[in-house]
């Protein structure tokens, strides 16, 4: 870490692009890299250049302005953006030629009009079980057709037909991977011939072959994190991108019965060093975690004493040698004899997902590439 820091994570964009390569490579498919919420964390445009570079031909976000942002830093790939305002108006993505992501008959007349003479370019998302957006059954027949009418008058170009799946289990997702069919033979009946056709995200990118048509998202699979519950990263043959890292900023002899942190939930039971690391909730280590988390230090795991609090907790290092400025490992690649991010997830009772999305802007991020 450099002098002076007392906070950082890291980013390996080589790592980025080498888990984007093994998942096209396995998927045989075209890749579309999901870089909403920031990159997950990791930086949406350092993320997006290594996954292009990784060989992913398209990107993905949530929302126009983060597709604006992607064209503001000079990347000129496809971008995607599917979430979007009641009302919004889409002339500033069709001019910078985002494609949209189209969830109602008034989204797509919306689309259509933003364009002025240059057809707007769009993908249609078709509800399969979900619950969220997209086209439900009773809307696709008036969609579908009144989409194909405006392509064949130069207002619109279809690109792609896309919904999502649950993961629920293998049943559900096949039962969402034969709605979505319906929706492709539907739309196909009415004239339309999109030539980007993706339902599966990281799970079924990995675990259901079948949902691959054309082109597969990936999101927390390229940033190196396991979307499965009973399968590492190093089982996938992916590396994690993001350590989060902080500098010893504290150190306290203490006697036994000593309290720690807020409301006391730690007392010291023997006399014991305590070690005081400068990353709280503020900066998105999460606060459940309190009392069960752990780091690492050197070649030693140490706990997590009482409460984490907005800028800062404790560890109790007993008799362990430590220092001001030494070297804290909150998580990190395994294969490198770093704590896994779902050690973290595990004990706060929540996903690897939202570990890496949660580290705040406070943090500052370090590109590396190995």
């Amino acid at each position: 870490m450099p002098p002076g820091r007392m906070r950082e994570a890291t980013i390996d964009v080589g790592a980025i692009a080498a888990n984007v390569g093994r998942l096209r490579h396995l998927t045989g498919v075209e890749v579309i890299a999901v870089v909403k919420a920031d990159g997950y964390g990791h930086g949406a445009v350092r993320s997006a250049l290594a996954a292009l570079d990784g060989g992913a031909t398209r990107l993905g976000v949530a929302d126009v302005g983060e597709a604006v942002a992607l064209r503001h830093a000079g990347i000129d790939a496809p971008i995607m953006a599917w979430l979007h305002a009641p009302g919004e108006g889409f002339e500033e993505a069709v001019a910078r030629g985002v494609e949209l992501g189209i969830s109602s008959y008034d989204q797509l007349l919306a689309a259509a009009a933003a364009g002025g003479d240059r057809p707007s370019a769009v993908h249609l998302k078709v509800e399969t079980g979900l619950g969220r957006n997209g086209l439900p059954p009773a809307e696709q027949h008036r969609v579908f057709a009144e989409a194909a009418r405006l392509e064949r008058i130069g207002r619109l170009r279809v690109v792609g037909i896309f919904s999502h799946l649950s993961n629920t289990s293998e049943a559900d997702d096949r039962a969402a991977l034969a709605r979505f069919e319906a929706a492709l033979g539907a739309a196909a009946a009415q004239g339309l011939a999109p030539r980007v056709r993706h339902l599966a995200a990281s799970h079924a990118a990995i675990a259901l072959p079948e949902a691959r048509f054309d082109a597969v998202r990936i999101g927390i699979a390229m940033y190196g994190l396991s979307p499965f519950a009973d399968r590492t990263s190093a089982d996938l043959g992916l590396r994690p991108a993001m350590s989060l890292r902080a500098s010893v900023a504290a150190v306290r002899r203490v006697p036994a019965g000593q309290g720690v942190s807020y409301g006391y939930q730690h007392r010291t039971s023997a006399e014991t060093t305590l070690a005081l690391v400068p990353l709280g909730y503020a900066d998105g280590v999460p606060r459940a975690a309190s009392g069960g988390g752990a780091v690492r230090i050197g070649t030693r795991v140490f706990p997590v004493a009482g409460r984490i609090a907005m800028d800062q907790f404790v560890v109790d290092v007993g008799d362990h040698p430590v220092g001001v400025g030494d070297a804290v490992t909150l998580f990190g690649d395994p294969e490198r004899g770093l704590p896994a991010v779902e050690e973290w997830a595990d004990t706060a009772g929540t996903i690897n997902y939202e570990i890496v999305t949660r580290i705040g802007a406070r943090v500052p991020r370090r590109q590396v590439s190995s």
